[in-house]
């Protein structure tokens, strides 16, 4: 192993660290909301949007998600372009970062997993609960605020942990799209000399270092959450 390299690359792979970050936390401020209401959705039954919301989770779980890259990659240019045409809009398609095209795809990944975090998350509280807001006077939305959403927060907290974990390390398939995140530098850095094994490593050490603080945060976060369990936030 080159020494060297290898500590060259590791500083190349950090400095990929912050586009990658930044890519999950936009895909996650997407997919919250929208993977909530999908859960939503499957909890009460809406007939044609439960059976849509149904076909996608099975869609993206059963699939690979690099496969769903290409797929989105290939197919969003195309539709934007027909679209475009027809309005007769000066945007140069092929022009647009592939940055655009990751906060779709990992978006459209991250929402169908959270909807089923948050899903069974919801199954946890008792109907009641949101029977006995209702009696006291509460709206729906004040019963979720401030009693239903935060019991469901603690028990989704651990499955919300893995998902952002899984999104940070999918961001590592973005090389795909020709996104400069932490896999795709450190690997054109290592075509020179073709250093791929410390390349690796360092891809390796980095994405251990994200995720090991990742996991930390959202245990010191559910710590916190705990205190409210079974209880009310104003």
């Amino acid at each position: 192993m080159d020494l060297s390299f290898f500590i060259k690359a590791l500083g190349i792979a950090f400095s990929g660290v912050p586009l990658a970050l930044f890519v999950t936390c936009v895909a996650l401020l997407i997919a919250v909301p929208l993977g909530f209401a999908l859960a939503l959705v499957r909890l009460y039954r809406f007939p044609i949007l439960r059976s849509f919301a149904k076909f996608y989770v099975s869609f993206v779980r059963g699939t690979p998600i690099l496969i769903q890259i290409f797929i989105l990659y290939s197919s969003i240019p195309l539709i934007l372009t027909s679209i475009f045409e027809q309005f007769s809009v000066p945007v140069a398609v092929y022009d647009i970062h592939p940055i655009w095209y990751a906060f779709i795809i990992f978006s459209f990944n991250t929402t169908a997993i959270l909807a089923e975090v948050f899903r069974g998350a919801l199954q946890t509280v008792p109907n009641g609960q949101l029977e006995a807001a209702h009696s006291v006077g509460l709206t729906t939305s004040q019963a979720y605020r401030r009693i239903v959403i935060p019991q469901m927060l603690v028990a989704a907290t651990p499955n919300l942990c893995t998902a952002t974990v899984n999104l940070i390390k999918a961001t590592s398939l973005g090389y795909a799209i020709s996104l400069p995140e932490i896999t795709l530098r450190t690997k054109v850095a290592a075509n020179v000399g073709y250093h791929y094994v410390e390349a690796y490593v360092a891809i390796f050490i980095v994405y251990l270092i994200i995720c090991l603080l990742v996991e930390y945060a959202f245990k010191r976060t559910e710590r916190h959450l705990r205190r409210y369990e079974g209880g009310v936030i104003c």
